[in-house]
């Protein structure tokens, strides 16, 4: 999902520095929030895990460009459901740095615009599970129609960002149309495989349920709401 350097320069590039910005404050409310019910230890712990885990997702697993932009297999689900939001968008955003800092050096321009892209549909996915997933269910429980939703609500989210972005820094005409909806195309496969991998997660964390009361895995995960 990295907006190619190019596609947004000038003064456009800007409106990036705003829109990551809101998406920063939300992301240190909600690890406010999560500071006050689960401690720093949680906190610590989880984004490191999922700051790890971000890297692989971006440089082991594979990865291709496609029209206007790249297509990975990011798992922003698979890590909000056994983490929680706030170290899922904390580790988003740091391996994303991370990745600009010592690994891609020409990608961190387009840094506000990647954070974004992860992070905007990653709070979608929040108040999509909040709503779609019954009180008494815990994670552990979704079946595949659960974790279809909330991965199509994720790389919905990508996509939509990235369309966004190409025609703003490019404007509307029909190549960039024409690679928006390549780049969209691609990404149906991902939507096919993350539930999968959501379920087959969910299935091994099982095996984590002596954790339960841990707070370094998102209490919902074996509990009810």
């Amino acid at each position: 999902m990295h907006i190619e350097p190019g596609i947004v320069d000038g003064a456009k590039i800007v409106l990036s520095y705003a829109t990551a910005g809101g998406a920063g404050a939300y992301a240190l409310t909600m690890g406010w929030k999560h500071l006050k019910e689960r401690g720093p230890g949680s906190m610590l712990l989880g984004t490191s895990v999922t700051t790890a885990l971000v890297l692989v997702f971006f440089e082991i697993l594979p990865h291709f460009p496609v029209g206007v932009s790249e297509v990975h297999l990011i798992l922003g689900s698979t890590l909000f459901l056994l983490f929680g939001v706030a170290p899922a968008a904390f580790g988003l955003a740091l391996g994303l740095l991370i990745q600009g800092m010592f690994l891609a050096p020409f990608d961190l321009p387009q840094y506000g615009m990647n954070l974004t892209t992860l992070l905007v549909p990653l709070f979608a996915l929040q108040y999509v599970a909040a709503r779609t997933i019954a009180p008494q269910t815990p994670y552990t429980a979704l079946r595949y129609r659960q974790a279809l939703t909330l991965s199509m609500t994720y790389q919905a989210g990508i996509v939509s960002w990235v369309g966004f972005w190409a025609l703003y820094g490019e404007g509307l005409s029909g190549q960039t149309i024409a690679s928006i909806a390549t780049f969209g195309a691609a990404y149906m496969l991902v939507i096919v495989v993350e539930p999968l991998a959501d379920l087959a997660v969910l299935a091994g964390a099982k095996a984590l349920e002596r954790y339960k009361n841990d707070a370094w895995l998102e209490p919902r995960l074996f509990n009810p709401a």
